[in-house]
């Protein structure tokens, strides 16, 4: 336990009995005798902390006397602080409806946590932002419709535009569960049509209308080495692996991403920085490729190799 947090929990403690044995504070916080006589000391003359021993019944006891002192504002690891804020981020910009009553109070008492102490909620928000960049819009009624055939398990009949091929479809959708990634929404699902699982974007979806029949349920055990095994949103069983090496400038950045749980990586003599994730569908990595311009170059498979190098020369035609 870090020295601030014991200091935390050495007020609750304070405030939630009458007096603490000095045994509790040791055994609470799993400290020495000489910690806790430096952390009280600390709190004393630091931070004015009206901690005083109590002789009577044998514990330590805050003055009642004395004006209420408060900490200053807890702080937060990089790590807390990222999702703290991305919670809140996700919760404001949760579209309002099916949720809305039990957000608001989530998002409030979030918010509270955020700017606890001297640091208030507001000024947390104006100086540290969490940035979600090329997120799609999806249109209200739709997410409401679709997010309630998810909890209430029922099916949905949509009409699905394929933006690869710029044309509509109407199907029939078993949802089985919603996913916020990057910035957007998807809703994973049995498709009838299809007959096999399917993601669908939910700012892809024209029109969505709630059907009387009950969901096919598709186990976790199906969905998540679909959707978790290879790289991106798109789902597939049928693993390829892709092979990529940086330039030494931009190892320097890559090197600490996480691409994929089951990745492989290794630096060369050079300083290059080689990358491998598995992935079923090449839509998304080839994007997250051609980003990188001549900073990366694939290695396998040939056919991934080839879609990169093809959407090169197109790209170098158009500035001829």
């Amino acid at each position: 336990m870090e020295r601030t947090e014991r200091f935390y929990k050495i007020e609750q403690l304070l405030r939630a009995r009458t007096s603490v044995p000095l045994r509790t504070f040791l055994d609470t916080l799993e400290i020495s005798r000489a910690t806790f006589k430096r952390d009280l000391e600390y709190l004393r003359d630091r931070m004015n902390v009206p901690i005083e021993w109590d002789a009577e019944s044998g514990g330590y006891r805050l003055d009642p006397a004395a004006p209420r002192a408060e900490l200053p504002g807890l702080w937060f690891s990089p790590a807390e602080a990222y999702a703290l804020l991305t919670m809140q981020h996700l919760l404001e910009n949760l579209q309002p409806g099916l949720l809305a009553p039990h957000v608001q109070p989530l998002l409030g008492r979030l918010t509270s946590i955020l700017g606890r102490g001297d640091t208030s909620g507001g000024e947390i928000k104006r100086r540290i932002r969490v940035l979600h960049q090329a997120a799609r819009r999806a249109k209200l009624e739709h997410f409401e419709v679709v997010a309630s055939a998810v909890l209430k398990r029922r099916r949905l009949s949509i009409r699905h535009w394929n933006r690869g091929r710029n044309e509509e479809t109407d199907r029939v959708i078993s949802p089985q569960r919603l996913v916020h990634y990057r910035g957007n929404w998807y809703v994973d699902a049995w498709c009838h049509k299809a007959d096999d699982v399917r993601s669908f974007a939910l700012d892809a979806i024209r029109a969505a209308d709630l059907l009387d029949e009950s969901a096919k349920e598709v186990p976790d055990t199906k969905l998540d080495p679909l959707f978790q095994s290879g790289y991106g949103i798109f789902a597939g069983t049928d693993l390829r692996w892709a092979k990529l090496r940086f330039t030494p400038e931009r190892a320097r950045w890559v090197a600490s991403e996480s691409w994929h749980p089951d990745q492989k990586s290794r630096f060369e003599a050079g300083g290059e920085y080689v990358l491998e994730v598995p992935y079923a569908d090449d839509r998304e990595l080839l994007m997250d490729i051609l980003k990188f311009g001549p900073d990366v170059e694939v290695l396998a498979p040939a056919a991934l190799r080839r879609r990169v190098a093809e959407a090169h020369r197109a790209a170098t035609a158009i500035y001829r």
